[in-house]
């Protein structure tokens, strides 16, 4: 199921002092396998000092150009990150998974005017959708509210101005600085005032189609919550994480007892018996099944699996509807067995 493929980095952009642009070349006969939309992410594997590690990061470059980007920030104690900003050099091969995740936008033969509220890495699938939608029709428009900490610290800014370039009337950019005063920029974090000042001042006379969040759960939080109390309505609101927050997990502390489970992957099943106190994923990963995963922290939507027979329960969950949890759709990585037996089908999703 982790169906892992062998790219060729074919090349590295430092973005800023902290971050890199890492890209691929997609040869012919994997270019159907990696084909994605905006907004998608990919899984990189590398061994690291002997441990196998899974990383998820959002593509910039657009559909069909033959080559996927995705933009890798240094993170404290990250030890991929920290790899891929001084290690990954150009004809570098690393283990790449096909495109997945559900943040996307599709074009349609209509106009749509779209607004994005992002900050620091949560750029990166911006920049695919933002090029997507401005391409998609001539009548299209696509405002960017993007925050950091200080100019230097702006991903893609080279990017994002030649953007502001060719789409002058289509195209429009509000950076927002939380350590610095710059000229055309506002000063702080993106919150409440940011998002009235934009849907409700700059941008009254737009009827947005679709709005795009992608950055720490605090602000999307706080911007979708806003955006709603304007009167948009949910279903217009999209959001990714890039980083969510520790939830603690208290329901292990109310389980006992085991449960005997049974998981398909790849047309393959597979019984074991587990304790209710652990985690799904945690459990047949200890099996060493090939289950598809990568964050394992409830971020990315990589481990989604169906519930056949039995019940799971979730200690939370960011990523799926109502309407998929209803059809028996859970965060393996989040959810633990309440049941005495289990049944999940990865493939069925």
């Amino acid at each position: 199921m982790s169906d892992f493929h062998s790219l060729k980095v074919s090349a590295v952009q430092q973005l800023t002092p902290s971050a890199v642009a890492i890209s691929f070349a997609i040869p012919d006969n994997l270019k159907d396998v990696f084909s994605f939309s905006a907004g998608q992410y990919i899984t990189i594997s590398k061994e690291i000092n002997g441990v196998e590690l899974r990383r998820a990061y959002s593509i910039s470059s657009v559909p069909a150009t033959n080559k996927i980007t995705v933009g890798v920030k240094k993170v404290t104690d990250g030890i991929f990150s920290v790899y891929a900003n001084e290690k990954i050099k150009v004809g570098d091969v690393l283990e790449v998974m096909p495109p997945e995740g559900r943040f996307v936008f599709e074009p349609t033969n209509s106009a749509k005017h779209v607004a994005a509220f992002v900050a620091g890495s949560g750029i990166t699938p911006i920049m695919s959708i933002a090029e997507t939608v401005l391409k998609s029709h001539l009548n299209s428009t696509f405002v960017l509210v993007y925050g950091n900490q200080n100019t230097e610290e702006v991903m893609f800014s080279k990017e994002i101005a030649a953007l502001e370039k060719q789409y002058t009337n289509r195209f429009f950019v509000q950076h927002v600085l939380s350590r610095v005063n710059h000229e055309g920029a506002l000063f702080g974090r993106i919150d409440t005032s940011t998002v009235n000042y934009i849907v409700k001042n700059k941008f009254q006379n737009v009827s947005f189609d679709a709005f795009y969040l992608c950055g720490p759960e605090e602000m999307i939080d706080l911007v979708s919550d806003t955006l709603q109390e304007s009167g948009i309505e949910k279903s217009k609101i999209h959001f990714e994480l890039f980083t969510s927050s520790n939830t603690v997990d208290t329901m292990a502390e109310n389980l006992d007892g085991k449960t005997q489970i049974e998981v398909v992957v790849d047309d393959e099943t597979f019984s074991f018996s587990m304790d209710k106190k652990m985690l799904v994923l945690d459990a047949v990963l200890k099996e060493n099944i090939d289950a598809p995963y990568s964050c394992q922290g409830g971020v990315c939507s990589s481990c989604i699996a169906k519930v056949t027979e039995g019940k799971a329960e979730m200690v939370k969950n960011q990523i799926l509807t109502d309407a998929e949890i209803a059809e028996g759709l859970i965060l393996t990585c989040q959810a633990h067995p309440l049941t005495p037996t289990l049944k999940i089908d990865y493939d069925n999703v």
